[in-house]
């Protein structure tokens, strides 16, 4: 018995602990702060960061391009044959010379390896050669540095842009995995109302019937309406479980981990501003007509650098050398080298390529301006079927509202009618399945007129 409460306890214990870790991994979110954590951690906004940063590298690395680069070179070079040259006939004498001297000289080694013996070849190299050398080479003009910076920038605009292009992106998408959800628990609420409703009359036509006022059939009916209920209530849960994973991948959340909506679908705003539904459209506001602006930006800075290889460019260049030669170690000698000069590149000719290049950037730039007006129309045209879309659903929630609450009138009547046995359970039925389904249509209209709503200020960009 010891060991039966000490197990329990363990039991106990450890789904406490449970529990606590799985409270841990639950976060509860608002509409704004889901979209809020889906800017922090969608996989499409950290792209978009990363496409920022190497476009700050980009800056870097073309002014890099333009800084003085320093090179060091260390050559050691050993011949195992030295290369030898013939002597022109005009230098025979040296060698007639040479013997002469070898003749007379006590010790002719001190005369060297003077053509190595012939009087017709002779030797420049040394068995060992090595060579330390520092040069330097220094941009002082070249145009298409400076354009490149230029677009390097431009670059870095456009990303910007496209970040908010994504940010947008997601916030729409993200609302719109989000009210689903909401509409969900909407029509789960009111379907538990109902069931309850529906168990308490149920109850009593079965207490009716035993006392043999009502018929089974009215018992079977509510019955099989009550069955009805529940697996409704069971489709819809599942649905909710579906809607909640759309949800969780939307954000960039945690499939393992459990999420809970704090909004309900009737908090959410749904009323539009007399600005929204016919106010002017401010273009320059959507994310889509700058990046198309950053992109004609950039491409005009590609005409420009086309236009910049029809410049000369001119660099700096200097060296240090110290170069060592010799057969062995110690019979060789130091010779240092040290130079600067200035290299000028004109260009002249390229078989028309650059000009080419430039009618084609051109080309290419008359085509964003053709897909910036029809941005421009396409938002024009999402504006107004936006602004529509709202009208339309405010309208149709006026009057589903109204058929919702008619609907309520007559099922209460129809209940108290029964009760009084004035009524049958054919009118009970029949009164019941209007309430469902004007309950439904209510929400769904509601529903609608806040994703319309949502819609129209994404589309303005409000």
């Amino acid at each position: 018995m010891k060991y039966s409460l000490q197990k329990l306890l363990l039991i106990l214990f450890a789904g406490l602990l449970l529990n606590s870790l799985h409270a841990q991994n639950s976060q509860s979110f608002t509409l704004e702060t889901a979209i809020d954590y889906a800017m922090a951690n969608h996989n499409s906004i950290r792209t978009a960061h990363v496409n920022i940063e190497d476009a700050n590298k980009r800056i870097r690395e073309q002014l890099g391009t333009g800084l003085p680069s320093i090179t060091a070179d260390v050559n050691y070079q050993r011949y195992l044959e030295v290369p030898r040259q013939p002597l022109p006939e005009s230098f025979a004498v040296f060698g007639t010379l040479f013997e002469v001297l070898a003749d007379i000289v006590p010790d002719p080694s001190v005369l060297g390896d003077f053509g190595g013996g012939s009087s017709d070849e002779v030797s420049f190299f040394r068995k060992n050669n090595f060579n330390l050398g520092v040069s330097l080479d220094a941009m002082i003009f070249d145009g298409s540095f400076f354009v490149g910076l230029q677009a390097a920038r431009a670059y870095r605009d456009y990303v910007d842009k496209e970040l908010q292009n994504t940010r947008r992106t997601v916030r729409k998408q993200v609302t719109q995995a989000f009210l689903p959800v909401l509409l969900v628990d909407a029509n789960l609420e009111i379907l538990g109302k109902n069931i309850a409703n529906l168990e308490n009359l149920l109850a009593e036509t079965r207490a009716l019937f035993r006392e043999g006022f009502v018929e089974q059939l009215d018992v079977d009916r509510l019955d099989l309406s009550l069955a009805n209920l529940q697996t409704r209530r069971q489709s819809l849960q599942r649905q909710k479980e579906l809607a909640l994973r759309n949800l969780k991948f939307t954000m960039g959340y945690p499939m393992e981990d459990e999420l809970v909506l704090e909004a309900a679908l009737e908090e959410l705003p749904a009323l539009a501003s007399s600005e929204d539904l016919s106010g002017q459209i401010n273009f320059n506001k959507r994310p889509e007509i700058q990046l198309l602006q950053s992109g004609l930006e950039l491409n005009e800075l590609n005409i420009k650098n086309y236009k910049s290889r029809f410049l000369p460019t001119l660099r700096a260049f200097g060296a240090y050398q110290q170069l060592y030669q010799g057969d062995t170690s110690e019979d060789g000698f130091w010779s240092p080298q040290a130079y600067v000069g200035v290299r000028m590149s004109i260009p002249v000719f390229s078989g028309m390529l650059k000009t080419l290049s430039i009618q084609r950037a051109r080309l290419e730039s008359e085509k964003i301006v053709l897909q910036q007006q029809e941005a421009e129309r396409s938002i024009n045209l999402e504006v107004n079927n936006a602004r529509i879309q709202y009208i339309n659903a405010q309208e149709n929630l006026e009057s589903t509202q109204k058929n919702a609450a008619l609907a309520q009138r007559i099922y209460n009547t129809t209940q108290i009618k029964y009760k009084e046995g004035v009524g049958s359970s054919i009118e009970v039925s029949q009164a019941e399945q209007s309430l469902y389904t004007a309950q439904s249509d209510y929400l769904q209209a509601l529903y609608d007129l806040i994703l319309s709503k949502m819609n129209l200020d994404i589309a303005l960009e409000n």
